[in-house]
């Protein structure tokens, strides 16, 4: 059984070297981090393989870090993208948000804008 282990660790390795590689030739930006999140699951899938080939706990939790590391490196690519657009709130955002909490304007039926012929 361990050397079944070994070997599909060995295998996905190799799979997240062309990741890597991809990585450094991606053609866009967005190509380049869904190549860095297979690259952190890989590694994880790796880590967790040879960790139980091997008999050592500490791949496990080696692999948990990985796993925090790779939600942020996508949160913050994510939210990386929306500043460098230049997007901002909508304009109404301010108006939402009063005293009462956070579904009271929500709660408000929509206002009807006057017509010229009312």
């Amino acid at each position: 059984m361990t050397a079944f282990l070994v070997g599909a660790g060995v295998l996905i390795l190799l799979t997240v070297l062309l990741g890597l590689l991809h990585i450094l030739r991606g053609p866009g930006d967005a190509e380049r981090i869904m190549a860095v999140n297979l690259l952190g699951t890989g590694g994880v899938a790796a880590l967790l393989l040879l960790g139980s080939a091997a008999d050592l706990a500490a791949a496990t939790d080696l692999a948990l870090v990985l796993v925090l590391l790779a939600a942020f490196a996508g949160v913050a690519f994510v939210a990386g993208l929306g500043a460098a657009s230049g997007r901002t709130p909508p304009a109404d955002a301010a108006d939402r948000s009063t005293d009462e909490g956070p579904g009271a304007a929500a709660a408000e039926p929509p206002r009807r804008q006057p017509r010229a012929g009312d």
